[in-house]
C-alpha cells in the first residue's frame, strides 16, 4: 500500500547471505539498519539507504527486530554479547548454519536477555533472497513469528513457521541439507558417464531435471509408507535397487567403463545388503528408513 509505514529491522552480519537479506529489507521498505565487524562490507547497502552503526549495541537498539546472520550459534552470541543490555523487549531472529541443541541453546541464551526469539533457515542461495518462491523456515513462539512475519516475507515469499519449538528449522534445515550432496553427487556420477563417451555434460542436466521432478512426485507416498511403517505394496523394492546398483558396480569395473569410480556408492550398497539379509528385498524403498534408525552392525 502507498504510504505504508515499515517496520524497522537490524541486520548483524553483512556476509553474502546477511547482504542479501538486508538488501530484500530495504526494497521492501523497511528502514534497515546493519552492523559488520568489518564496516567495509555495509558501504554498498549504506549507498542503496541502509543505516550503518557504528557498534552492535547501537545497531541493536536502532529496532525492534534483529536479524543475525553468522555462522554460528556460538559465533552469534559472541558478536551480541556486547549488546546484550539492548535486547530486553526487542526480538532477535538467527539465520545462520547449527545443530538443533544450539537453537534450543541460542534460545535460551536469547530468553535470559529478556529478548523474543526466532530460529530461521533460509533454503536458497543469495540471490534468490526476497523472491516469491523462495523458501525460509523458522521455528519459536506463535506470538513472536505473528508481530514479524509481515517483515520477515520480504525475504521470500513462501515463508513458514513451523512449530513453537525453536529447534525446529534447524531440524529440517538439516534434514533438507543431507538430501543434498548424494543428489548432487548422483548428477555428477551421470555426468562422468556421459563425459566419458563423448557427449557433453549439458546433454545429461534437461533429463536429470525431469527425472528429479518425478522422483520428488513419489515423496509423499513414500513418507506415507514411512509414518504407517507399511512396506508391503512396493512401487519400487529394495532389490529393485540392489540389483541395479550392483549392475552399475559391475559394469563401472568393465573396460568400457574403467573412468567412472563409483567407490562413493560403497556404503550404500552395504546398506541394501543389510536391508535384504534382514529380508526386505520384496519391501518398498522405503523400509531403508528403518535400516537408517539404528546403528550399523560391528564388523
Amino acid at each position: 500500500m502507498a504510504g505504508e509505514k515499515r517496520a524497522p529491522v537490524t541486520v548483524v552480519g553483512l556476509g553474502a547471505m546477511g547482504s542479501a537479506l538486508a538488501e530484500a529489507f530495504l526494497r521492501a521498505g523497511h528502514p534497515t539498519t546493519v552492523w559488520n565487524r568489518s564496516p567495509a562490507k555495509a558501504e554498498r547497502l549504506v549507498a542503496a539507504g541502509a543505516a550503518r552503526r557504528a557498534s552492535v549495541a547501537e545497531a541493536a537498539a536502532a529496532s525492534p527486530l534483529i536479524v543475525a546472520c553468522l555462522t554460528t550459534y556460538d559465533v552469534t552470541r559472541r558478536c551480541l554479547e556486547p549488546a546484550a543490555e539492548e535486547l530486553a523487549g526487542r526480538t532477535l531472529v538467527t539465520l545462520n548454519s547449527g545443530t538443533p541443541q544450539g537453537a534450543r541453546e541460542m534460545a535460551a541464551w536469547a530468553a535470559g536477555h529478556g529478548a523474543g526469539f526466532l530460529d530461521g533457515a533460509v533454503m536458497s542461495v543469495p540471490e534468490a533472497v526476497g523472491a516469491p518462491d523462495t523458501l525460509l523456515l523458522y521455528g519459536g513462539d506463535d506470538t513472536v513469528f505473528g508481530d514479524h512475519a509481515a517483515t520477515l516475507r520480504a525475504l521470500g515469499g513462501d515463508t513458514l513457521h513451523l512449530g513453537t519449538e525453536p529447534e525446529t528449522a534447524a531440524l529440517y534445515d538439516s534434514a533438507l541439507g543431507g538430501i543434498l550432496l548424494p543428489t548432487l553427487l548422483g548428477f555428477l556420477q551421470g555426468v562422468a558417464l556421459i563425459t566419458s563417451r563423448g557427449r557433453p555434460a549439458s546433454s545429461l542436466a534437461p533429463y536429470a531435471a525431469a527425472w528429479l521432478e518425478k522422483i520428488g512426485a513419489i515423496l509423499p507416498a513414500l513418507a506415507e509408507e514411512v509414518d504407517a511403517r507399511d512396506y508391503g505394496a512396493p512401487a519400487s523394492s529394495v532389490g529393485i535397487f540392489h540389483d541395479g546398483i550392483e549392475s552399475l558396480a559391475r559394469d563401472s569395473e568393465s573396460e568400457q567403463g574403467a573412468s567412472i569410480d563409483v567407490a562413493w556408492l560403497a556404503p550404500v550398497r552395504d546398506l541394501l545388503r543389510r536391508a535384504i539379509a534382514d529380508g526386505h528385498r520384496d519391501h518398498s524403498v522405503s523400509v531403508l528408513v528403518e535400516q537408517l534408525r539404528r546403528p550399523p552392525r560391528a564388523v
